[in-house]
């Protein structure tokens, strides 16, 4: 008994352990529950999609976490697409349910009064389908977009617009929160890339089949042929339905939708053609694993749809990550935060108390565990900066006619328009796939058509121009019948250019009163025109009230002066004109080089170039000049210095051609200058300048300081010539177009100086961001760079290349010569002569190396040269004849070789010169060489006879 009483303490310790152990091991397997709402719209089709996929979801999250602490209940309730309803639905989770978090509302307005609430309650919101921008984290702080943002497509459009080259887009869409809020991004994106919204259509969701028809047969008529559609699925079906029936799924018609739609694709069947854009979604494995288990869940709980339905779009991606990301949040949850208590605090109670809302203890952890989940989420990496989805990238599509889409390319902030996600395009704009557009056409839609109602541009024309400018531009109105009619060179360039546009422009031409060209700009640009057509200069000033095209024709500030005859004033040195200084100085450089180049090839075998050293430099210098009339009379011994005067003559035949040629034509011909140099001159001088009416360039000419009571004012060309000839002003000054006309009629007496300064250019004026600029602009480059626009110049002002239109001086100066015409002449006489020299240099040397002793420093060597190159050459034949002129040659007799010493001159070239030799008729004997008193003196052994040849002493 008493062994049985220890043990029963014993027993109930072991007991109770067992029995705790067993209670946490309870706790530990019922995890908490974590109530969260879903308000959606059960009947739609994304309610619809979002009653399969969040369960789904979930079943998936704890199937891949089985030991969560946290389980989230979905409580359901069904809004009808009522906003009240959905607020209601809201309240009733808040208060009475004790919802931690809210999945949905479905739509956008709906979502407005929800997030509304939830943020006074500090109960978090996650949206997978409220895409709109008029409500974001932004504006209710508890707000979370787990979908991407209708804003973040607008770029992708903007994009397309701009590929494809459409002007003008219009967009359709749901005139309420969904559709209304998105269009000031997509204006703002199309702004962006040059493209303008001329009007919008928007739709109510509740719009009849025929308010619908009748808003499509309205766009029909008009311009544009390129729309954005951004609706929901039951508007969109009657819009396509009604678009069809108007002719707008044909050819030539364009249609974008947003992924609103390409998200629905099952639900939605857009016509053959349409573009749409879709959310980029990775084909994983675990994606078509989803996939497939989701159509079969979608058709189990839904057995009447069809089969279309069963297709997973973004709507779908969307829900499955949002619910993965509210259970995730909530698994990372305090176990405080899950076990208080749900409900209010500091709150009145009562579920339609909505004034006295108290606050959710756990609603801000909750909050920002969800900010804060990141994940690889079934359509990519999940992420949400500021509360809003991040954007991996859009995808743009192509319907077939089989319900079918084709992928075309993809859209991303960093690459743009790319046929490979994530890859840069290699083509400034992108690149997609070749595009099957409606009405199964290949050929891209350019926008634009001919309307059949609408105004025609208003393009105003100056009416009153003067005859003498009508080749620039004229308005001619017939008084019978009213029409008008426009012609010149600035018109026949605008109708080049709008056909080269990509669509029709319609415009007629209006005649616009006599007024300045700066008032013409004003009334443009206030809207009295739409666009001014004229010979307008681009100015800055201009440019403030209107933009301009690129310059049509360019233009400068010239100007035309009387011309007169200057050769009686310069006669005294016309003979030096014929030449300039430069041909003048390099001539008589080579004068003198080709003389010395033969006298050093002459000097040491010809007689005509040795003596006295003035008597050398005389003969260099007459046979060089002596060339010049080919009068030289040395005779030349060596075939070298033979070559080099060769080529030497040929040159200075064409040199006292070309001489001749040009003094010629300066003594005969007039030789017409201008009376006014340049703009400096006329500024100093006291002559009046005529500028023409309405002209800017009055203004320049006072801005540049020139005294503006000396600029008089004339209307025409008459005007200028007249004012010319009477010496009522001494110059013109206007821009170039202006005086090649007045040139062209009055060439003989005038001529154009070189322009005083460049102005922007003739261009077309149209309204402050006017469409039309950058694509006129586009087109006057082409037309530019073709041959049409040279046809055009050519019919209106002549050849461009005629002289003698432009410049009144033209076909009667006479320009000096100058060294770049001869150069290459002078190039060849000049090597051919320094080659000449350079033989006979090195034959001397290769000769006389054995002169040269071996024990000689270098200056000694180049000093015995020289005195040796002073000397005669005795191997010369020059020097080998007879004084009877018989030759030595096969006689065996020696020739006395004199040596000349030290003399009383100094040097080998101060002695004097002798041409007399003494010839040996004996071998010699001896020879004897005798210094004395400074002379030189060569004895030589006495013949047989007694006798003795004279030596040569001096």
């Amino acid at each position: 008994m008493a062994g049985d009483a220890r043990a029963g303490p014993s027993n109930l310790l072991f007991l109770l352990i067992g029995l705790a152990a067993s209670l946490l091991a309870t706790s530990r397997a019922q995890p908490t529950d974590v109530k969260v709402g879903l308000i959606i719209d059960a009947g739609s089709p994304v309610g619809k999609i979002a009653n399969t996929t969040i369960p789904m979801a979930l079943d998936d999250f704890y199937a891949a976490f089985p030991n969560s602490t946290a389980r989230v209940q979905i409580l359901h309730h069904d809004s009808g697409g009522d906003v009240v309803a959905a607020a209601s639905a809201a309240l009733q989770l808040i208060t009475v349910q004790g919802a931690r978090a809210i999945l949905g509302p479905q739509s956008s307005v709906e979502s407005t009064f929800v997030a509304d609430l939830a943020t006074r309650a500090e109960v978090p919101v996650v949206s997978f389908s409220a895409t709109s921008p008029s409500v974001s984290p932004t504006t209710a702080r508890f707000f979370s977009r787990a979908a991407l943002s209708d804003a973040a497509q607008a770029g992708a459009i903007a994009a397309l617009a701009t590929y494809f080259g459409w002007r003008r887009v219009v967009p359709i869409y749901q005139d309420d929160d969904y559709g209304a809020a998105f269009v000031p991004f997509l204006v703002d994106a199309l702004t962006s890339a040059r493209a303008t919204v001329p009007y919008r259509c928007a739709l109510q969701a509740a719009a009849s089949s025929d308010a619908v028809a009748a808003a499509m047969y309205r766009m029909e008529s008009e311009q544009t042929r390129a729309f954005v559609l951004h609706t929901r699925a039951e508007l969109a079906e009657r819009v396509f339905d009604a678009a069809a029936e108007a002719g707008m799924m044909g050819e030539g018609y364009a249609w974008v939708i947003t992924d609103g739609l390409t998200g629905l694709h099952g639900f939605v069947k857009p016509p053959q053609g349409v573009i749409g854009l879709a959310a980029y979604v990775r084909d994983t494995p675990r994606m078509r694993e989803v996939k497939k288990r989701w159509a079969h869940r979608y058709m189990r709980e839904h057995p009447d749809a069809e089969r279309a339905h069963a297709e997973m779009g973004c709507y779908a991606v969307w829900a499955y990550d949002a619910a993965w990301t509210v259970a995730s949040a909530a698994e990372r949850l305090s176990s405080s935060d899950l076990s208080s208590p749900p409900g209010l605090i500091g709150g009145k109670g009562g579920p339609t108390d909505i004034a006295g809302l108290g606050k959710s203890v756990s609603g801000e952890n909750f909050l920002r565990a969800i900010n804060a989940t990141r994940f690889e989420g079934l359509g990519g990496w999940f992420e949400l900066i500021a509360g809003e989805l991040k954007v991996p990238a859009f995808e743009v599509v192509n319907s077939m006619d089989n319900g079918k889409e084709r992928s075309l390319g993809f859209w991303t902030q960093q690459h743009g328009l790319t046929r490979h996600v994530g890859r840069p395009s290699k083509v400034l704009n992108g690149e997609l796939k070749p595009v099957i557009w409606p009405g199964d056409s290949t050929v891209r839609p350019s926008g634009w058509v001919q309307p059949t109602i609408g105004r025609k541009l208003q393009v105003a024309v100056p009416g009153n121009v003067s005859d003498s400018y009508r080749p620039i531009v004229h308005l001619i109105v017939d008084p019978v019948t009213n029409q008008t009619t426009a012609g010149g060179f600035v018109i026949e360039v605008f109708e080049a250019a709008v056909r080269l546009l990509p669509y029709a422009l319609p415009f007629e031409y209006v005649k616009a009163k006599s007024m300045p060209y700066d008032e013409l700009v004003e009334a443009v640009g206030n809207g009295t025109f739409d666009a001014a057509v004229a010979d307008i200069t681009m100015t800055a000033d201009r440019s403030i009230n209107v933009d301009f095209t690129l310059p049509y024709e360019a233009t400068a500030i010239a100007m035309v002066v009387p011309v007169r005859d200057q050769r009686g004033s310069k006669r005294t040195w016309v003979f030096l004109k014929p030449l300039r200084y430069d041909l003048w100085l390099v001539s008589a450089v080579f004068f003198l080089f080709t003389g010395f180049v033969v006298w050093a090839i002459e000097h040491r075998a010809n007689e005509e170039f040795r003596g006295p050293p003035s008597y050398q430099v005389g003969t260099l210098l007459y046979f060089g000049f002596s060339t010049l009339v080919f009068a030289h009379r040395e005779n030349l011994k060596s075939n070298l210095s033979r070559i080099a005067v060769l080529v030497w003559v040929f040159v200075v035949l064409i040199l006292q051609s070309s001489y001749t040629a040009s003094l010629t034509s300066m003594l005969t011909v007039p030789q017409l200058e201008p009376t006014v140099a340049d703009y400096g001159a006329l500024r100093s001088s006291p002559e009046k300048v005529g500028v023409m009416n309405n002209s800017f360039v009055l203004r320049a000419m006072t801005e540049l300081g020139f005294p503006q009571e000396r600029l008089l004012r004339y209307p025409d060309a008459q005007s200028f010539h007249e004012a010319l000839l009477n010496g009522s002003i001494g110059a013109i000054v206007n821009e170039t177009p202006y005086l090649k006309i007045f040139l062209k009629t009055y060439r003989d007496n005038f001529t154009m100086t070189n322009p005083l300064n460049k102005t922007g250019g003739f261009g077309f004026a149209f309204p402050k961001g006017s469409p039309y600029v950058m694509d006129l602009s586009q087109a006057i480059l082409k037309l530019t760079e073709s041959d049409e626009m040279n046809m055009i110049e050519r019919k209106w002002f002549g050849d461009p290349d005629d002289d003698s239109d432009t410049q009144g001086d033209g076909q009667f100066t006479s320009d000096s010569l100058s060294f770049g015409s001869f150069w290459g002449l002078f190039l060849i006489t000049g090597v051919t002569s320094l080659m000449c020299c350079a033989v006979h240099l090195v034959k001397f040397v290769a000769t006389n190396q054995r002169e040269l002793p071996s024990n000689l420093s270098w200056k000694g060597r180049l000093w015995r040269l020289a005195k040796i190159f002073d000397d005669k050459d005795p191997s010369s034949h020059t020097f080998r004849i007879k004084d009877d002129g018989g030759s030595m040659a096969g006689r065996n007799e020696a020739v006395a070789s004199p040596r000349i010493t030290q003399s009383e001159f100094g040097s080998p070239l101060s002695a004097p010169y002798t041409s007399e030799w003494s010839v040996a008729t004996t071998p010699i004997t001896d020879e004897i060489e005798m210094v004395t008193g400074g002379e030189a003196r060569v004895e030589v052994a006495p013949n047989t006879d007694g006798s003795r040849e004279n030596g040569i002493g001096q």
